[in-house]
């Protein structure tokens, strides 16, 4: 089951390289950008679409740091708000599915379904991303930071079809888990699979891409698998000596 989380990193990695997360932004600022802090409501937005396909939080902090970071800074927003903004957004993917913690989760507790688990994360973590979006909303109202114009319906539909194949990802992943036609792992695989093929079919990525996608996913998988060990590690420990 572990071999799902570096899969959802790599396929985070693929999504932030092959113009996929470029294009969740434009979707959620179509939506949000009217509203007070528009940038940072896109943000937030974009944090939940992109958890919601990759079940990674260090993915999508990267992929909406160094996509919206700059921006908010050249918006006039203060870099410590934009911070954040991202990093307590970046969170929600570990909430809602397919979440890389949920998995862990799992494994610890003795094989709760994952799939129960995937159908849990979904309403806690909507709410928590639109209670991201009141109090960034006010903060931003507070500081008079700046707004986009309000989009059109067909502004928005344009974006959406853009979009389409990437939130497509979403259906595919957590549809067949729920359904029952893979497993988690398998999921996970089919999501890097799916990942790459859109970066190569919007052009975004080529094959001398790869080698540093892949080393960038090895470093944050390192990273999440040290933690699991090490927790698992206490875990043990803390049962053996009562």
């Amino acid at each position: 089951a572990l071999l799902a989380i570096p899969f959802f990193v790599l396929s985070g990695q693929l999504m932030t390289h092959g113009g996929i997360a470029d294009r969740l932004i434009s979707f959620a600022k179509t939506i949000v950008g009217a509203f007070p802090g528009g940038l940072a409501l896109i943000n937030i937005i974009a944090a939940m679409l992109m958890g919601a396909i990759a079940g990674s939080a260090m993915a999508s902090a990267s992929a909406m740091g160094s996509i919206l970071g700059p921006e908010m800074e050249k918006e006039g927003y203060a870099k410590e708000y934009g911070a954040a903004v991202n990093i307590t957004s970046a969170t929600i993917g570990l909430i809602i599915p397919p979440s890389n913690v949920l998995i862990v989760y799992s494994l610890a507790s003795g094989g709760v379904s994952i799939a129960a688990l995937f159908l849990a994360g979904y309403i806690p973590g909507i709410l928590t991303g639109l209670f991201l979006m009141i109090v960034a909303g006010i903060w931003a109202k507070k500081h008079n930071y700046k707004t986009f114009g309000r989009s059109s319906f067909k502004q928005v539909f344009k974006t959406f079809i853009i979009a389409f194949p990437s939130l497509l990802l979403l259906v595919i992943v957590i549809g067949g888990i729920v359904a029952g036609l893979f497993t988690a792992t398998e999921a996970s695989a089919i999501a890097v699979l799916y990942t790459l093929v859109l970066g190569f079919v919007y052009k975004e990525i080529s094959v001398k891409d790869l080698p540093n996608i892949l080393l960038e996913s090895a470093k944050t998988s390192a990273i999440v698998m040290l933690l699991i060990a090490a927790s698992m590690s206490m875990s043990w420990i803390m049962s053996y000596e009562n």
